[in-house]
């Protein structure tokens, strides 16, 4: 009996063994040191609620990020994602993909948020085709018409417009910034490859979007087990950019009325007076 006995145990030892060994071998091993899925599962900083009685003095800004900047250039890495880890551009096609966030058709010259696009009408202005002739290598070697397909690739996009409002809040006596959209900005090129104008592809609303950027890493090129995220990237003003463009009642941007370098030092005259109103906002 007792022979038995130890008999089904060892098989039922086995057996669990056997168990475990399988689900370990469909396990893919930790690529890492610890586990740091939870360190994904993150919300976003929620807003300072203003009252409009306090909300005193608004500015609207456009900014453009350039991602070949040294400092930007987080926005751009990786070009292949891995590790949960993605460009800036590729995390926003993902989630229009997943339907998390909304694009906005950028035609407006307004630059507001009234027509929204589904990811499919989204990708039909995205991806180029063109019917282009061509020569059978076989007789008769006639010719035919074909459709040339250009797939939509994230690391076309090498700028991004931001829509920023800055404003005073008397209730708590601040002068802050809060960014409303984002637009990705390839360059278009003609026939022969020369280059034409910036094509801005589509607008989304940012603080729709702060919860899937707040679930998106940053590599942090100082510690990498503290690496930030795209959330904290905006709300720390972590990158570089210039202003093409200020709430003005023409309506125009900066290129419309200077060029070259008139035009950096207007950029430059209304970041500074921005730092000059906060200033003078004080006195001791």
């Amino acid at each position: 009996m007792k022979k038995s006995l130890l008999i089904l145990a060892l098989l039922v030892l086995f057996i669990a063994t056997g168990a475990s060994a399988q689900q370990l071998l469909n396990t893919p091993p930790r690529d890492g040191v610890v586990d740091e899925g939870d360190r994904l599962e993150k919300n976003p900083i929620p807003y300072p609620w203003v009252r409009y009685a306090d909300f005193v003095w608004k500015k609207r800004i456009w900014r453009m990020i350039d991602v070949r900047e040294k400092i930007n250039q987080t926005f751009y890495y990786p070009e292949t994602p891995h590790n949960n880890w993605k460009n800036f551009m590729t995390v926003i096609m993902d989630a229009l993909k997943e339907g998390s966030i909304t694009a906005y058709d950028a035609a407006s010259p307004t630059d507001e948020f009234i027509v929204p696009l589904t990811y499919k009408e989204l990708m039909m202005r995205l991806e180029r085709s063109d019917t282009v002739p061509m020569q059978r290598p076989y007789p008769p070697y006639d010719w035919y018409d074909t459709v040339m397909s250009e797939k939509f690739s994230p690391l076309d996009v090498k700028r991004f417009r931001i829509k920023e409002d800055w404003y005073f809040d008397k209730q708590r006596s601040m002068f802050e910034v809060r960014i409303l959209g984002i637009c990705p900005v390839r360059d278009n090129y003609d026939e022969n490859g020369n280059f034409r104008a910036f094509e801005p592809l589509f607008w989304i609303y940012f603080p729709e979007a702060r919860p899937v950027f707040a679930r998106a890493e940053v590599f942090n090129r100082f510690n990498n087990a503290a690496r930030m995220t795209y959330d904290d990237l905006f709300w720390k003003r972590m990158f570089n950019s210039y202003i093409y463009k200020e709430e003005n009642v023409y309506d125009r941007k900066i290129s419309e009325y200077a060029t070259g370098i008139d035009a950096m030092l207007e950029s430059e005259r209304i970041k500074e007076s921005l730092f000059d109103f906060e200033q003078q906002l004080w006195e001791y």
